[in-house]
């Protein structure tokens, strides 16, 4: 009885085994290649000129200070007028508005007012060169200068390609006698380094006060990834349909303070250091979803057999691909709120026991987790009536909405995608840093955050870093694909 008990156990065991195999089997064999049949459009000459407009923008230093006053607000109608003077067809056609002084909004009428308009934007602003990093770059940093393929400066990638190169595109556009069909509102805040709470909230403000909505926003996000995957053999087009929140929370401590021969149980650096570790070392869960999820189904194709089966499976294999992308902090942060603690002050002599110790630990939140869910979770994990928990830094910011990639402007971006660069796939992706287009929310549905710039891994480590720079080609190919997208600003 009980070898036929067991006899029937395993043919049920194996029954199920060979049954999961062939589903796995199958749905790796159904997962086809994301990248399509290539649309190449006509070959477009950029301007010759295209590269030293963009070099001319980074000679002027619209520097965005943390510390209020610090900032040099001249640079900025500096840089407005520089802008008219290069691309006059495009300011003696569209209306140009200066918004709170320093921001810029441009608007391009539309033949068909009944369409919604789209939103393309940057931002005019770039973060300081690290003062005592001046002399490793290869290039001056405020030089402007094209050198060995590159144009080379601070803001070179982030983000006044975005800038002129959108401005390159609308005025190729109307040396041709382009009329869009819909109306196109071009937005450059002048804050976005420190919160853009000045010049983009401000433009979204604006907007909705005028009863705007919008079909789409396009923001600085996901770059053409080449090589940024491991794994994945080509580039993919990282466009943001999501973003991450952010929020520091400061974590303090009152001690007693007093002479170091006579210490107690357990200092203000102590008590605060224990809790900082037990942050580290309890993080919020991890999940698979959204835009993350929608980027490995996407590119799940592209990779060798056996990532791809993993990718194809995922209803089987998620935990062991939430494990592995815990591993690297990179795709760590793409499937968690993360922790990271950034400043810790106390002390101001080596004999006395500071009476007062001070933390901040930045989180970068998923979306599905909330500002108040992280400081419930602070709260929760360091348990300690000692230390105050609230909320420090200047800004915080809710994670974002997922925009729908069967929308039409995420159609028409990555038909323009394919159009330029029909080697490289467009992939949903979840932007790790928060951007302007934040305050866009409340007037369109659809808010996407993509650079079209070809970027390595070491190019990503430029920005806000040492040498940024751009390929004079690939900004060309950026020209190109907005390009693109204006001229498809005639979909409904």
């Amino acid at each position: 009885m009980l070898r036929s008990v067991l006899r029937k156990a395993m043919l049920l065991v194996g029954t199920v085994v060979a049954l999961t195999a062939a589903v796995i089997v199958a749905r790796t064999a159904l997962n086809k290649s994301a990248l399509a049949a290539p649309i190449p459009g006509p070959g477009v000459a950029i301007p010759e000129l295209a590269a030293e407009r963009l070099a001319g923008s980074l000679r002027i230093r619209t520097i965005s200070h943390a510390e209020p006053g610090k900032t040099d607000t001249a640079a900025f109608p500096t840089l407005h007028a520089y802008l008219a003077a290069s691309f006059p067809s495009m300011h003696s056609t569209l209306a140009r508005e200066t918004v709170n002084t320093h921001s810029l909004l441009y608007t391009w009428r539309g033949s068909d007012p009944s369409l919604k308009p789209i939103l393309l934007m940057g931002h005019l602003d770039v973060v300081p060169v690290e003062p005592g990093t001046e002399t490793k770059w290869q290039r001056d940093p405020f030089g402007g200068v094209i050198a060995d393929g590159f144009v080379w400066g601070r803001g070179a990638i982030d983000n006044k390609s975005a800038v002129v190169g959108i401005l390159e595109a609308i005025e190729m556009l109307l040396a041709q006698g382009f009329q869009p069909k819909r109306t196109i509102y071009v937005a450059y805040g002048h804050d976005e380094e420190v919160g853009g709470t000045e010049g983009a909230r401000r433009i979204a403000a604006l907007l909705k006060s005028r009863g705007v909505q919008l079909e789409m926003v396009l923001d600085e996000g996901g770059v053409i990834g080449d090589g940024i995957l491991p794994g994945v053999t080509g580039p993919v087009a990282l466009v943001g349909i999501a973003e991450k929140g952010f929020v520091t929370v400061e974590l303090s401590v009152r001690g007693a303070g007093g002479h170091s021969s006579l210490p107690p149980p357990q200092s203000a650096i102590g008590i605060l250091s224990s809790a900082i570790a037990r942050l580290e070392a309890i993080q919020m869960p991890a999940r698979l979803d959204g835009a993350t999820r929608q980027l490995f189904e996407r590119i799940g194709p592209q990779f060798p057999l056996a990532q791809r089966a993993v990718f194809s499976n995922l209803w089987l294999t998620r935990p062991l691909v939430i494990r592995t992308l815990e591993g690297s902090s990179t795709t760590n942060a793409m499937v968690r709120t993360t922790t990271a603690a950034t400043v810790f002050q106390a002390g101001t002599k080596d004999n006395v026991l500071p009476a007062y110790a001070r933390a901040l630990v930045n989180f970068r939140i998923l979306p599905g987790d909330t500002v108040n869910g992280v400081l419930e979770h602070v709260r929760r994990v360091i348990s300690d009536s000692r230390i105050e928990i609230s909320i420090g830094g200047a800004f915080h910011a809710e994670p974002s909405g997922l925009s729908n990639t069967e929308s039409n402007g995420f159609q028409q971006l990555e038909l323009a995608i394919r159009r330029v660069t029909p080697d490289a796939i467009a992939a949903p992706y979840l932007v790790v840093v928060v951007s302007d287009s934040r305050y866009f929310a409340d007037i369109s549905e659809n808010v996407l955050r993509f650079l079209p710039v070809r970027l390595t891994a070491r190019d990503l480590e430029r920005m806000h870093g040492i040498d940024e720079r751009i390929s004079v080609r690939d900004y060309e190919t950026a020209i190109r694909i907005y390009r693109e997208l204006l001229l498809n600003a005639a979909w409904d």
